[in-house]
């Protein structure tokens, strides 16, 4: 007998309305403390590298974090694969959190940055378990109604992340930014340890080490590109070259390990997978010009409008507003149609308008017309967001949902990270000539206003005389507009990518209930729910019908030892090439009927 169909037959969980709940109390926790850790330092960092005396390192505060947090996503999703989610999601927790009041402690600015990459560590896990569980308790076909309260919620932090941290810097003390994850970490870790009704379960599999080695080398390098180049050093310095050498090389060595080894932090096979592979580069073309775009737009809203680091902050409410309104709707309604591809479609042409529209900013631009472009691009990011998760874990088998929703998360942030890099370097390329033009027609010269971009800040910029401040404040806006255009073609890819993806049957059976380890509860439908005769299924693949299972699982049981009717059973295949059915494991969704 199969290890899965002695999974069914105990059936330890059952999963009831008021079960799910409080495990997505306890995720939503969990990805708030995440997703404002990424924002909250920005408004903060002045000050924190001023009392550390850290200036000329300050860019490590959001460097190392990124950087740890990349680099773990694929292994929290692979370990959770393995061994169960419960237990090392516990242990991410438990890690930010420490993290966090470890960065509060902080005496001197490099035992900042060691927390900093400490929390981090957990950071990364915290996202890619908290998606991962929700497939494991939730069907895709009801998982948009979750997914789009997770979107809001990213939002909702992204946002309240910097107007937090210039709260706490102005009015408390800027460790609060870190201590105030501790209290709000300790809930969530109570939540999850008594309410978080999850499997575990041994492996027999080798862990993937020469995988690990290569893919975080390859990470750690081009994190470091994106970050340092054109900042700390000359794009064509030896250390950058050096740098992007060393990542290619590590990559190479990387995917070639993957094709050798039995067991891969990232399966090749999956790349087989035509919805997979679509959705993972839509997602790395929305991190790319979704996170390149609005990096440097509340700088120019700070800039044209004056107002101080906090109020910056509230100043993207309505990007937030739009993501929050589309994300949850369109959850709402994909969970109640049982389609998908429309969104992502509208999402990535009206967030490419939206960018569009944003060439035509001038110094002159009423803030009002500002919210309705970032509304905007916030309206059609929320259709895109989420719905990809969805769609790519409703594409893969249960077996691997960790493993698929880490490595689309892992490279979104690998196009943020280059994103980033690349509109940075574009950008203040043409701030630098666009200043030195504007001084050069300032009264007396450039050495009237005496700025340059090095020390161009909204507090310089304000402090100079009227005219001298209007030409840089124009300055700033020719830079940035035209910039815009250069992320369009990213969102005009990522449109015509998603023409081409397949419109699944959404699955209705939830990952935990489909790999046989637990059942539903009476309030939601009984154990009988996802309980099928799988007699019929088999005979039709047989005939060379469409089988009821398919996508690339793992670890196929043997011929005789198949799943028998009447029982809550799955079906896997053997590396992900070749289903039992004969079916091509690139083409079939692996779902219960």
């Amino acid at each position: 007998m199969s290890s899965a169909t002695q999974t069914a037959e105990k059936a330890p969980i059952v999963l009831n309305k008021k079960t799910i709940a409080l495990i997505f109390s306890a995720l939503m926790a969990a990805m708030f403390l995440a997703t404002l850790d990424q924002t909250i330092v920005s408004t903060a960092m002045p000050t924190i590298v001023g009392e550390l005396d850290g200036v000329e390192h300050q860019a490590w505060l959001v460097t190392i974090y990124l950087l740890a947090m990349t680099i773990v996503m694929p292994l929290y999703g692979k370990f959770g694969d393995m061994w169960g989610r419960k237990v090392i999601f516990l242990v991410a927790i438990a890690i930010f959190v420490v993290g966090s009041f470890g960065s509060g402690m902080a005496q001197t600015f490099w035992e900042l940055i060691a927390w900093r990459g400490f929390q981090g560590l957990g950071g990364g896990g915290l996202m890619i378990l908290s998606q991962a569980i929700i497939a494991d308790i939730i069907p895709a076909s009801e998982r948009g109604k979750y997914m789009g309260p997770l979107g809001g919620l990213f939002a909702i932090s992204s946002v309240l992340g910097p107007v937090l941290g210039g709260f706490f810097t102005q009015h408390m003390d800027w460790r609060w930014c870190f201590w105030i994850n501790v209290p709000i970490g300790i809930i969530a870790f109570a939540i999850a340890l008594f309410a978080l009704k999850l499997p575990s379960h041994k492996s027999d599999k080798k862990v993937d080490v020469l995988g690990i080695i290569f893919m975080v080398a390859a990470t750690s390098q081009l994190i470091l590109v994106t970050s340092w180049g054109g900042h700390d050093y000359d794009w064509n310095s030896p250390t950058i070259i050096g740098l992007i050498i060393g990542t290619v090389v590590s990559a190479l060595i990387f995917v070639y390990v993957e094709t050798k080894v039995s067991n891969p932090i990232i399966p090749i096979f999956l790349f087989k997978n035509k919805t997979f592979v679509l959705s993972t580069v839509i997602g790395l073309l929305l991190g790319l010009g979704m996170f390149s775009a609005m990096a440097f737009l509340p700088t120019f809203m700070q800039m044209a409008s004056g107002t101080d680091v906090t109020g910056s902050g509230l100043l993207m409410l309505p990007m937030m507003a739009g993501v929050m309104l589309t994300s949850i709707v369109s959850g709402f309604i994909v969970s109640k149609t049982g389609k998908y591809k429309v969104y992502p479609l509208f999402g990535t042409l009206i967030a490419g308008l939206a960018l569009a529209w944003m060439t035509t900013l001038t110094a002159d631009t009423s803030m009002v017309l500002i919210g309705c472009m970032i509304f905007t691009m916030g309206f059609g990011l929320g259709l895109v967001m989420q719905i990809i998760v969805l769609v790519i874990q409703n594409s893969v088998a249960p077996e691997l949902v960790g493993t698929a929703t880490s490595t689309n998360n892992y490279f979104r942030e690998i196009g943020a990270s280059v994103g980033t890099a690349l509109f940075g370097s574009i950008f203040t390329s043409r701030l630098a000539d666009k200043v030195g033009e504007a001084m050069s027609q300032a009264p007396g010269g450039a050495a009237a206003g005496g700025a340059s971009t090095d020390s161009l800040t909204p507090e310089s910029v304000a402090s100079l005389p009227g005219p001298i401040h209007d030409l840089v404040v124009n300055a700033y806006a020719d830079a940035l507009a035209p910039s815009f255009w250069y992320m369009v073609p990213v969102f005009v890819v990522a449109f015509v990518l998603a023409w081409f993806l397949p419109q699944l049957k959404l699955s209705d059976v939830a990952g935990m209930v489909a790999r046989g380890e637990a059942v539903y509860g009476e309030d939601m439908g009984g154990p009988t729910r996802g309980v099928v005769d799988v007699s019929d299924d088999f005979a039709a693949a047989s005939a060379g019908g469409d089988s009821a299972f398919g996508d690339s699982a793992p670890g196929a049981s043997a011929a005789g030892d198949g799943p028998s009717p009447q029982r809550l059973s799955t079906v896997t295949i053997e590396d992900g090439t070749a289903s039992r059915s004969g079916t091509d494991p690139s083409k079939e969704q692996y779902r219960l009927k």
